[in-house]
């Protein structure tokens, strides 16, 4: 983990997403480029925008408070999570308490900006993304619900399409509760914003900042694709790479670009620059580690040059256009199993920044909660 990040406080069970009325976009400014620039600064003036767009029938408020099943389709895949207010109020104080994980570490500042954001804006502009393993009777009530005739149906401008069914039930309500307060949920997009919420929290207790917008997806039901963020070392050479791996009794081979791709796994990287390639094998150190921990924590220090700087890949190509002989390493990272980045939450351990990539992303403007409505 980076030294200057730090672990964000763990939320306290049990989990609780809570109705709330919702501000939506219309369709066609979901998606849309400009969307993200109007939560841009000044952030004071953003409220009274969402006003403005109110009147001009940019916007809508849900009269009534809900909770919200919300599916939406990208690049094939459809992901269905249940959209509320995640009650941030309490703190864990022992590990058999804790409800939400943390998988990542935080850069303080960053945190405190968003926070500092969010309370000029007074709303939170999206939820963060949480995944678990739903219980069978929210499994099956929200299936029931998705078989049912949605509350809205669109796509937006960057081509996403969505479902939203509002749950206002008290029977559907109470066993979602009932079910969710034995659940916990890892963060797979958006810790900082997490501990912004917690951050608010704190400074304004009792009130909407005890509360922040947050999608929990079943990841047993219609799961997040996780894959891989490669690395580039920059300022180290592939016989940097082997000098790390014999000093820590690991083995680096000489290897095709074919036969390295194919050994890729969670024991092997791949590595290149961008002229030769090597396969690394992490044997036995991934037997209670991930690759990316291993990466980061062993052979980076190891590493007799550099690197000077480390950049981050979210596809193959990038991470092979940065390669260079004798002064850049690209290294192909393979993609952590969920399970396996749950266990090391539960763990109490934290993964090196950027070491997962949960996919597909909801568009911003599906949802935004306003702490003028709780």
């Amino acid at each position: 983990m980076d030294p200057h990040t730090v672990v964000p406080p763990y939320v306290a069970g049990p989990l609780r997403l809570e109705p709330f009325r919702a501000l939506m976009l219309v369709p066609r400014r979901i998606g849309d480029p400009s969307t993200g620039r109007a939560f841009a600064r000044p952030y004071k003036d953003v409220a009274a925008r969402l006003t403005r767009w109110q009147r001009r029938g940019l916007l809508t408020r849900d009269d009534a408070p809900a909770l919200y099943l919300h599916e939406y389709t990208a690049g094939g895949m459809s992901i269905r999570g249940l959209v509320g207010a995640l009650d941030v109020s309490r703190r864990a104080t022992r590990h058999e308490d804790r409800a939400v994980l943390p998988h990542e570490g935080i850069h303080p500042a960053q945190a405190d900006d968003l926070a500092d954001r969010m309370a000029e804006m007074q709303l939170n502009p999206a939820p963060i993304l949480l995944v678990h393993r739903a219980g069978g009777p929210t499994r099956a009530l929200l299936a029931e619900i998705a078989r049912g005739t949605p509350d809205h149906q669109f796509t937006d401008r960057s081509e996403q399409r969505h479902r939203i069914w509002a749950i206002r039930d008290p029977g559907s309500l109470a066993t979602i509760r009932t079910d969710l307060a034995g659940t916990r949920a890892l963060i797979a997009d958006g810790h900082h914003r997490y501990a912004a919420y917690l951050r608010l929290q704190r400074r304004q207790p009792g009130g909407p900042c005890d509360h922040g917008l947050a999608m929990l997806v079943d990841q047993g039901t219609t799961p997040l694709f996780l894959g891989a963020i490669h690395r580039t070392l920059v300022g180290t050479s592939l016989g940097d790479l082997r000098t790390a791996t014999e000093s820590l009794g690991m083995h680096c081979a000489d290897a095709s670009q074919a036969d390295a791709v194919a050994a890729l796994g969670q024991s092997r990287l791949a590595a290149t620059d961008g002229r030769s390639w090597a396969v690394v094998d992490l044997s036995p150190a991934t037997d209670e580690l991930a690759a990316v921990e291993v990466l980061h924590r062993h052979l980076v220090p190891a590493l007799p040059h550099g690197p000077a700087s480390i950049g981050y890949h979210h596809t193959v190509d990038d991470a092979l256009a940065a390669a260079a002989p004798g002064s850049a390493v690209s290294v192909l990272m393979p993609a952590p199993s969920f399970d396996l980045v749950l266990r090391i939450a539960e763990a109490d351990r934290l993964l090196p920044e950027k070491a997962t990539s949960f996919q597909p992303k909801p568009s911003l403007g599906v949802f935004i909660r306003s702490f003028d409505d709780g």
